[in-house]
């Protein structure tokens, strides 16, 4: 099975389509990711192949839960989730941040080889990362894919978030602990167990918010 046929049909079982080109320009992310993974190391996942579940419909699986139109990808790492869904979402708009300048000169890179006009880079630290509701309004949806702990998260990337925005945490298994630490303010809105198509591995996502 091709790598094309094997996200068309995990596409498929999420119930999900993408716009024209899209599924080019995600295959097009897998190969420079794998390129760029011989040199930087970005992720454990080293097989193509094994990227179509791991990276690409483990990102687009969180596609549902998107608000609004300004999304915050913080650690954004190698992207994901963030280039995924600005691929599939492309009248969105996207800042992938991150701390590392080597994983930030990958994210360029990628971008500018996919002519991706809704994404920017940020090469800083979420705690550092300020924005301005009078000329750079927050953000409506933020996520994080493996970052920290929920409090952890929550303590740097609170700020950036809209009043009835969505933190969206991607996890393994469901944090019980973590849930219990939640800092005063903020609740768990909802916990969906997600289904990858290829990937064995229990997933869920927390969809975070201000009480």
């Amino acid at each position: 099975m091709t790598i094309a046929h094997k996200l068309r049909q995990g596409m498929a079982e999420l119930g999900q389509t993408l716009p024209e080109g899209a599924e080019q320009e995600l295959l097009r992310f897998l190969e420079l990711l794998q390129h760029w993974n011989r040199t930087i190391n970005l992720t454990a996942v080293r097989e193509i192949d094994d990227m179509v579940a791991a990276h690409l419909l483990d990102s687009l699986a969180i596609r549902p839960w998107l608000a609004g139109d300004r999304i915050l990808d913080v650690g954004s790492g190698a992207g994901l989730p963030g280039i995924p869904l600005a691929i599939a979402e492309p009248h969105r708009y996207f800042v992938l941040l991150d701390s590392a300048a080597k994983r930030c000169r990958f994210l360029t890179q990628a971008i500018l080889e996919l002519g991706l006009a809704n994404v920017w880079v940020e090469n800083r630290r979420v705690e550092d990362y300020l924005v301005s509701s009078d000329k750079v309004p927050p953000f409506t949806t933020i996520t994080a894919r493996a970052f920290s702990s929920l409090d952890k998260f929550l303590a740097a990337a609170g700020h950036l978030l809209a009043d009835r925005g969505s933190l969206l945490a991607m996890k393994g298994k469901l944090p019980q602990d973590e849930l219990k630490m939640l800092p005063d303010g903020w609740r768990l809105q909802h916990a969906e167990k997600l289904v990858i198509p290829g990937l064995v591995a229990e997933r869920h996502l927390l969809i975070l918010g201000r009480e």
